[in-house]
């Protein structure tokens, strides 16, 4: 058996011409009677449950040097994280291209690196926000070295969110943690990685090989990056909620849902559905319905997005027929 990640390697190895592979892609979609697979946003996970195994070996087995480590100090177990993860890396990743044990591999290199030396500098009694912007720039040295390594898709969102990190905690550490400036900043952090990942986007509009799992990343992390300030806003300091702040929210989830069909991606709309939750369970709260306003919310918002799933083709269409030529050439087809 093959996947899709298979036959995307092997494009870009030069074994299959690319218009062969998406001939092949056609033919088996429309075997199995479904549509074009660029619209689904594959994104190759788990291949089988050896996988999974891998993970969970892999994860008790870090957690077991994360403590024999800490015994000496955070930063030894730390670093015995990190170079453990980086050393089953070059089997799990540059030998056997598994896809899910490289990403949590990653995360355990990451989570290593951040977690030895924010505790080592806490230990020593170092302020938390200078602690966090000195952790946050070794892990972003080890993000950037996993990068030119191995090239798994999502290390270069991880990457950019370590440097939105160190802006963070050194701004922090200057201003006395200003939440306008705050939001200011991780706003302009999300603003820069989602043009980032609509320039990975636009390389390969046909989603046919990694690129599209890079900006795909990418998208996933520009989406909390923007929507979180947003909403801070909507919400004020005094964190009110009324029939303003409900339409401020209405008016916010369109346009991110029109932005999301135009550039066929999902991560804007789910990200803000905790938001639009939260907010709208509140107003049906006030007007009564004390127990049940999640509830209804929740029923109200899954109904919409499954409708939206189902028709997200024509909805699409009928936006993405509106665009000049220019800026359609940038965006995959219509299906």
């Amino acid at each position: 058996m093959y996947s899709d990640k298979d036959i995307r390697a092997a494009v870009e190895a030069g074994v299959m011409p690319k218009q062969t592979a998406n001939a092949f892609r056609d033919f088996i979609q429309q075997q199995r009677g479904g549509v074009l697979n660029q619209d689904q946003e594959y994104i190759p996970l788990v291949h089988g449950f050896n996988d999974i195994f891998v993970v969970i070996a892999a994860v008790i087995a870090l957690a077991g040097l994360w403590t024999i480590g800490n015994t000496m100090s955070p930063l030894i177990g730390g670093v015995l994280v990190a170079v453990a993860s980086w050393l089953l890396s070059e089997y799990f990743t540059r030998r056997r291209h598994m896809a899910l044990p490289s990403i949590v591999l990653l995360v355990t290199a990451l989570g290593g690196t951040f977690g030895g030396v924010i505790m080592q500098l806490l230990a020593m009694t170092v302020r938390p926000d200078l602690a966090s912007g000195v952790a946050f720039i070794a892990a972003s040295a080890v993000a950037t070295a996993h990068w030119f390594r191995f090239r798994v898709p999502i290390t270069l969102a991880a990457g950019i969110a370590t440097v939105v990190g160190i802006i963070v905690s050194f701004l922090s550490t200057t201003w006395l943690l200003d939440s306008i400036l705050i939001d200011l900043v991780i706003m302009t952090g999300g603003l820069v990685t989602f043009g980032i990942a609509m320039y990975w986007d636009a390389s390969d509009v046909d989603r046919t090989s990694r690129r599209s799992d890079v900006a795909f990343w990418l998208h996933l992390l520009a989406a909390p990056l923007m929507i979180h300030p947003l909403f801070n806003v909507i919400l004020g300091s005094d964190f009110e909620i009324g029939v303003t702040q409900a339409a401020a929210t209405l008016v916010v989830y369109v346009v991110l849902s029109v932005v999301s069909l135009i550039i066929d991606r999902r991560a804007l709309m789910v990200s803000a559905l905790a938001y639009v939750i939260f907010i709208f369970s509140q107003v049906l709260t006030s007007v009564g319905l004390v127990d049940l306003g999640s509830a209804v919310m929740g029923l109200i918002v899954g109904a919409g997005l499954l409708l939206v799933s189902v028709f997200w083709h024509p909805l699409r269409s009928s936006l993405v027929s509106k665009l000049p030529p220019a800026l359609l050439n940038k965006l995959p087809s219509l299906q």
